[in-house]
This record gives structure tokens, sequence and C-alpha cells, in this order.
């Protein structure tokens, strides 16, 4: 067959895969794409300028040699001489954009091994291997590398793209345990982090998606309803005489509709997930904060999310909420109040990374803002450095017009808090090292704070749906070793161990 007649069936593939009804559907038209276009012979082969396929080659030999040989103390050896996220630069994004499913053969069967051999340790009685020595191993290899987290951008009413995001991670079960969220991220992070694993499977079996913006229950089946429809066309144009806007008490009894009364150290009592909800401060020369169980354990967490749902201008500022010492509930910071998290640090990576260990990031992006610079990024045709070069003088610029409003807007205080929001929004990262976006890049403004109806809530989840299921395969190579050395160590914890 000629090269012309085998890639004349990939536009109707991609086609296909865009409408596909189930993970196993669009699996299956990925793995027939990559058969088509010659991918799959480029997964078998070892070599590429991508990554040190040399040195994962040499260490897997190894491993399998150790293993064979059934040399545990070499195998402990070889771990602790390089078990870290990036090794060989393995976890380069390039290596998972050229298939339609899964990366490098080499790569894979790399991860596969570290696991094996890591289980492999863990079972050896103590007489081979002292359970102290094992312990330590595993706290320095899980330290070492590193752990990932999911990100949940601001979104406003596309923050529902979350939910189809977070129905496909639980299903597969690769929903991270450290989670954070911004402005609409937020409620959905602090949905899955007040409800326990099965309680989240269960909610997902049952083919209901709880709704967490509208304190309502979409089914599955309504999104079938419009399959047939563009995700642009649903958002976009809708009767604009249906917008139902959210006013804050409304979004108030949204929140305590879905989010339990609990605070940040309940929470993770109960789940075990380490959620982070992200606000900003009103009030100028305040810094931001980054809600946790480690940060601020007492404070109820819808107050934080509610603080990060304060859109400036269209919300009044929230002041959070606490236990006290007796129980009781008291203002946290009473002189302070607080407004949307996605203002001043949508992804907060480097907060995450100091208190979690997080070194790998999943981030679901559904920022119209960051949306729309992304994409006006992809339109300048320009090489990448030059590309960053140009990204970094428009940060100095930025910088400089913000330190100008500092100085010289004092007597416009308004004026002056808007330009430095207006700075903190456009010199953001909102990428990670995974990222999970909608295929669409605009939508009606005058329904980002709108209430939705239910056929466009369930467009947006199949959206988040579809758009994770692209990326399943890297997150789960690229997570396998992290999630192996945490269940781990949380065994032993359970267990008793120290």
């Amino acid at each position: 067959m000629s090269a012309i007649l085998k890639s004349s069936g990939l536009p109707q593939i991609e086609k296909a895969m865009k409408h596909a009804e189930s993970y196993q559907e669009w699996k299956a038209l990925a793995l027939e794409h990559d058969a088509i276009s010659g991918k799959e012979e480029w997964k078998n082969k070892e070599k590429s300028k991508s990554y040190d396929y040399q040195n994962i080659r040499a260490r897997l030999d190894t491993l399998r040699d150790l293993r064979a040989r059934e040399d545990y103390s070499g195998l402990l050896f070889a771990l602790n001489e390089g078990i870290h996220g990036n090794q060989g630069g393995m976890g380069q994004a390039s290596l998972y954009e050229q298939a339609r499913f899964g990366a490098k053969r080499l790569i894979e069967d790399y991860v596969d091994e570290i696991v094996t051999v890591i289980n492999i340790i863990k079972d050896l009685p103590a007489d081979i291997i002292q359970t102290e020595d094992k312990v330590n191993f595993f706290r320095r290899a899980s330290l070492c590398f590193g752990r990932s987290a999911l990100m949940l951008s601001g979104a406003g009413s596309l923050g529902h793209f979350h939910g189809g995001v977070i129905k496909a991670l639980v299903e597969h079960d690769l929903l991270p345990t450290v989670i954070s969220g911004s402005s609409a991220g937020a409620v959905f992070a602090a949905v899955v982090g007040t409800h326990t694993e099965a309680e989240l499977k269960r909610l997902i079996s049952s083919e209901l998606l709880l709704d967490p913006l509208s304190g309502e229950v979409v089914s599955d089946a309504a999104a079938e309803k419009v399959t047939e429809k563009t995700v642009e066309n649903t958002i976009e144009n809708t009767i604009e005489n249906t917008i139902e806007k959210i006013d804050a008490a409304t979004l108030r009894l949204m929140l305590e509709a879905v989010i339990p009364d609990m605070t940040f150290q309940e929470a993770f009592e109960k789940t075990g997930k380490k959620i982070s909800v992200t606000i900003a401060p009103l009030e100028e020369h305040q810094t931001s904060r980054l809600m946790n169980a480690i940060t601020s354990p007492n404070v109820f967490i819808r107050s934080a999310v509610q603080a990060s749902c304060a859109v400036p201008g269209v919300y009044p500022p929230v002041m959070l909420m606490a236990k006290n010492v007796y129980g009781e509930t008291q203002p946290y910071l009473p002189g302070r109040r607080w407004v949307d998290g996605a203002v001043t640090d949508d992804l907060p990576a480097k907060r995450l990374a100091r208190l979690y260990a997080v070194n790998h990031y999943i981030v679901s992006q559904a920022n119209p803002l960051a949306l729309a610079m992304m994409t006006a990024e992809r339109s300048v045709l320009l090489p990448k450095p030059l590309k960053n070069m140009m990204k970094y003088w428009n940060h100095e610029w930025l910088k400089s017009g913000e330190r100008f409003s500092r100085r010289y807007l004092r007597a416009v205080p308004d004026l002056g808090k808007a330009m430095s929001m207006f700075y903190s929004v456009a010199v953001q990262d909102y990428k990670g090292d995974v990222n999970i976006m909608p295929s669409f890049s605009y939508v009606n403004p005058r329904k980002l704070l709108a209430k939705l109806p239910k056929e466009e809530v369930a467009t947006l989840v199949r959206e988040g749906e579809r758009a994770t299921w692209r990326r399943l395969e890297q997150i789960r190579i690229s997570t396998k070793i992290g999630r192996t050395l945490d269940a781990i160590l949380d065994g032993w914890i359970n267990i008793g161990g120290q």
C-alpha cells in the first residue's frame, strides 16, 4: 500500500477521535492512527535526539541483569543512583506529542522495570534488606522523584471543563492526591478534596457528574443531545436573553450546597487529598495566599473557595472563617479581605513544590484569558528561543509599568490596583508538564459568570473528558513511579510504620 493511500484515512480517523463516546473507542482509533501514520514504528525505535536513549537503555539492562541474578543489594544501589523524575530526559513533552497514544517503548519498559524492582525491594524479608534501610530508601526516592499535582485554573462558567478532566482521571485511577484550584477551579478542588475516592467513583459509576457551579447533577445522557454540535456553537451562540447571571448570594448558596462545612485539616483527615485554594489580597502591600491543611488547617474550605471566586468588581471581597481551639467559628485574619485567586497565582506551582515536594504538574487550563494568550503565542511564527526572548521583554516592560503605577498613581488607588492586577494576570505562567485544554479559545464574555444550561454543562464536561483522553497515557507513564512510591509509603504509615 502506498504512503498516499495509507495516509488518506487519517483525517477520517481524527474526526472520529474528536467524536469518540468512550475512552476505549478513542484509544482504538488512536492506535489505528499511529499504525497508519508510521508512529507505531517511531515508538519502537529507541534512537532519538529528544532524550538520552543510551542512558535509559544501559540502566534498563543493568536492572534486568541484577534482577535476574537476584542481586538485591545491587538493585538497591542501582536505584539509589538514578531514580528521579526526568531520567535521561524521558519526561520531555515532545516525546508524547509525536504519537496519538503513548511514547517510546524504551521509556515505557524502563518505567515498568523500575516499578517491578521497587515492589521486589518492598517485599524482601528483613534478613536480606533491613526494614530501616528500605524505609530510608523509599523516603529518599520519594523526595528525589517527587510527585505530581493537578492544578485547576480559574475559568468562570467554563470550569465545568474541569469536571470532565476529573471524571476521566478518577475513572482511570490517575487522580493525583495533590490538587490546587483557583476561582472556578477551587470549587472543583474542594468538591474532590471533601469526598473519598470511593465516593467519587460511586458518583461517576452512576453515570452522574456533580455540577458544583450550579449545585445540580448533570447526566451524561445530556451530552448525547449535543454531540453533533461543535463546542464553539454550543458555548457562543446561546440566545443572549437566556443568560442567567450568578450574583453573590446565589454563589454562596451554590457553594453551601456542594462543599461540606469542613476545614482543610478535616478534609485531609477524611480523604487524604492535599487540596489547596489560591486567594488574592484586596489590600495593597499584602501577598497572595495558598490555603491548605499545612498553611491554614483550621480555615473553612468553603470560605476560602468563596474568596477565590470573588472576581474583583463583580463580587464583594470575602473575609475568611475558621475554627478556634474550642471548635467555634470565628473570623480568620479579620482585618483582611480576599478576592479571586486567579488574579495573582492561577497555577501555584512554586508553592506546591515547596509544601508537597511536587515537581510534575498536570494542568487543566480553561482560563479564557490564558487560552487567548496561548492562542496568540502559537500564531506568532518565530523560533522558540526568539519567542522566549520576546516574552521576557514583555514581562520587563509590564513590570516597569506596574512600578510606575505604584509610584505615580497613589492618588488614584483603584487605578493602581487595576494596573497591579493586569500585570499579575499578564506575567503568569499558565502551563505545566501536561496541559489539558479545550479545543476552543474564545467564548462569549457575558456567559463567563452565568449559570449555563444543562446541555452546555454536559458539553463542557465531555470536552474535558476527551481532552484528558489525549493525555492519559502520558500521565500514566510519567506518574507511575511516583504513584508506586507514595502507595508504599502510605501503606507503611497506615500499618504503624515510622
